[in-house]
């Protein structure tokens, strides 16, 4: 079977959907939302042991909520929850949200990267996300960078700086799956030596250089992390997680959406070695926009898979894409490689 990237290599090649990235380079963080053209069902999935997470109790199979209006993925940690205000700000002046009684109450769900001690001006006498959250919505189109850009503008992973990456595939059916990650992790997204990427095996094309598998390391625990060296050993066992939205143009239900995002941790344990552990915050939210029948067990199956070869790549994708900027505490890709 031929398998193909969309036109953009993008989430947004999933019909019906947008992204929008602000970022501050001063502050070194910045703010991703993810839009639709009509709300879109979603659930979440959670396997770090450190989450920041706005609102997605309601995402679980069993709560009465199906579709929501965004996804916000920010920097900021706890303080960068915000942004979700300020993209819920900017839909209910759309006119949008679910409608109780005569008022409506846009769902805007998010989570959160922990970038405070990253060699940026974090001393604001405000909190700068909820314009981040607004100016990312203003922005959102179907192009958009990654790499050094929106939530992934402060991330680091264990040895190179982090970003935000996303990467799509396109089954032999014509359906579509794309993913959308910040990747700012405890673990390494390169094997011992910088060059090779853990997620080598699933590359399409040169889309992360091209080198392939790494021809001379076991799969066993990467060399010491320059993160923890730059920011000190316990300010760094603080400061990790990726946070991650893998999304089909299938028509999944609320419960499908829970069994994509469980799928797609496979994909994130492909890529970053070692990863959901207790001091990462990592999670998936899966994401919808297909409408009609759902599929049932054996058409979903292939598109389970296919998102966990989207999260792997995306991953890749975003380490490859990082630039390098003034105060960065460790190099990126391609400094260190």
């Amino acid at each position: 079977m031929t398998y193909t990237t969309g036109p953009r290599n993008l989430i947004t090649d999933v019909s019906g959907l947008t992204v929008g990235n602000a970022q501050d380079e001063t502050l070194k963080s910045g703010s991703t939302v993810l839009l639709g053209d009509v709300p879109f069902t979603a659930s979440v999935h959670v396997m770090g042991g450190g989450p920041g997470t706005r609102e997605t109790d309601l995402l679980a199979p069993d709560k009465t909520v199906q579709q929501v209006d965004a996804l916000v993925l920010s920097g900021g940690s706890a303080f960068g929850l915000d942004a979700c205000s300020g993209v819920a700000d900017a839909l209910r002046d759309a006119g949008r949200g679910f409608a109780v009684g005569n008022v409506t109450v846009p769902i805007v769900p998010g989570a959160i990267v922990f970038d405070l001690i990253n060699g940026g001006d974090k001393a604001w006498g405000a909190n700068p996300y909820p314009d981040l959250g607004r100016a990312a919505y203003n922005a959102a189109g179907v192009d958009f960078a990654i790499g050094t850009a929106g939530a992934g503008t402060g991330a680091m992973a264990a040895r190179q700086k982090g970003g935000l990456g996303s990467a799509s595939v396109v089954l032999p059916d014509g359906t579509t799956v794309g993913a959308l990650v910040v990747v700012n992790a405890l673990g390494s997204v390169t094997t011992p030596g910088d060059r090779h990427f853990w997620a080598a095996p699933f590359e399409m094309g040169d889309e992360f250089g091209g080198f392939g598998p790494d021809p001379h390391v076991a799969y066993t625990t990467p060399d010491p992390s320059l993160k923890e060296q730059a920011m000190g050993l316990h300010a760094a066992k603080g400061a990790n997680t990726t946070i991650a939205i893998v999304a089909t143009d299938a028509p999944l239900t609320k419960t499908q959406c829970h069994r994509l995002a469980v799928n797609a941790h496979d994909g994130m344990a492909r890529a970053i070695v070692p990863s959901h552990t207790p001091l990462d915050g990592d999670l998936v939210f899966g994401v919808s926009t297909g409408t009609g029948a759902p599929l049932d067990v054996a058409g979903y199956a292939p598109v389970g898979a296919a998102a966990a070869t989207c999260l792997s790549r995306a991953i890749a994708r975003a380490v490859y894409a990082a630039t390098p900027a003034a105060g960065d505490l460790i190099p990126t890709y391609g400094a260190a490689s």
